[in-house]
């Protein structure tokens, strides 16, 4: 479904904050799979799902998306091909909008649309339903203004919208590291059905090693802008936080960075 090759990305390159954020990654992900993606700070986690949505140019590589290179396609074209749910529960939503016109506007991606929102009926029960099956209460509240949602209200209604025009490809950059562990949970529980009943190919940045553990079929680690551990299946199963943190340390080579960062451990 998506393929990156040799993807490099420097910042301010020839002057002495030069960075590579990104070291030559090469990472392919095979239709409905799901993904975590963890590491320490700097890692490049952020940055490579950045680099998919085209919020900045690569240097050096290639991204090929459903079979499409979209390396050089600016972030607006690539949009319609992507959901995105990001860490802040403020983005990705309209505050002053309601429930359901926020969802018609997201039914209405890549399409063309006029200054006005209509929904038919027909909309408007679909909405209560999807909204049913998070199991907030927001099914009764559709005239309610986004702004006034807590965060997890807010998160969960962002990814249902970035998910109810189905993507290629969905893209998680810490979605819950800004909420309450009880509430982080139960987004968490709603990402998985939605992934798993719409077989969504999805990739999750998180710092949560457990989280990282517990979810999807398939976890990556990065360190200093490169790939360094890839597992799936019976591996993955078996993992544990101490098997992850004694994998960072012999596959980063010493490199001086640490998985056990602050939030990490916090997490």
């Amino acid at each position: 479904m998506i393929e990156l090759k040799n993807v490099t990305k420097v910042f301010h390159a020839g002057t002495a904050n030069e960075r590579r954020a990104l070291d030559g990654v090469n990472l392919h992900l095979f239709p409905g799979d799901f993904v975590t993606v963890i590491g320490s700070n700097g890692a490049g986690k952020s940055t490579m799902l950045n680099a998919i949505a085209g919020v900045w140019p690569i240097d050096e590589g290639s991204i090929v998306l459903g079979g499409k290179e979209i390396s050089h396609l600016p972030e607006h074209r690539r949009a319609p091909m992507l959901g995105r749910v990001f860490q802040d529960p403020m983005t990705g939503t309209a505050a002053d909008m309601q429930i359901l016109e926020n969802l018609a506007l997201a039914a209405r991606r890549g399409k063309r649309r006029g200054l006005k929102w209509h929904y038919t009926p027909i909309e408007r029960e679909d909405y209560r339903e999807l909204l049913n099956m998070l199991g907030l209460g927001l099914e009764d509240r559709l005239t309610a203004k986004v702004g006034l949602l807590s965060g997890g209200q807010r998160q969960a209604l962002t990814l249902l919208m970035a998910t109810l025009v189905q993507p290629q490809l969905l893209l998680l950059d810490e979605h819950t590291a800004a909420l309450d562990p009880k509430t982080a949970q139960k987004v968490l529980e709603i990402t998985d059905r939605i992934v798993s009943e719409n077989s969504l190919t999805t990739l999750m940045v998180t710092h949560n090693m457990n989280d990282a553990i517990r979810h999807g079929n398939r976890l990556i680690m990065m360190d200093s802008g490169r790939v360094i551990f890839d597992c799936s299946g019976e591996e993955k199963k078996k993992l544990t936080v101490e098997d992850l943190m004694e994998k960072f340390s012999s596959a980063s080579g010493g490199s001086g960075g640490s998985l056990a960062d602050d939030r990490a451990l916090l997490s």
